[in-house]
């Protein structure tokens, strides 16, 4: 199933939502590459969304979640990819 969270992240002077899939990568990719998104939108286990587009997702046959449950899906999932963080040296 595709999920979206609200817009509610800025970045670039406008709000974006996240779009994942809650079955697999092929599953997200295939549908954001229907809505037309590109390939730089998505990080690491989600797209960033645009505001003007998260209608036109939920068009398309995406859900509407709140975030909590967007993450929770993903983890669930298994599919959640969490940012790294480079280790540090110490001198």
């Amino acid at each position: 199933m595709i999920l979206v969270d609200q817009a509610i992240w800025p970045a670039h002077g406008r709000r974006f939502a996240h779009l994942i899939s809650d079955e697999s990568f092929e599953e997200l990719h295939a549908f954001a590459a229907r809505l037309g998104l590109p390939d730089r939108a998505f990080h690491r286990d989600h797209y960033d969304l645009p505001d003007a587009w998260v209608g036109r997702a939920i068009e398309a046959g995406a859900t509407e979640v709140d975030p909590r449950e967007l993450v929770r899906r993903l983890k669930a999932a298994g599919l959640r990819r969490p940012k790294v963080r480079p280790i540090r040296r110490i001198p």
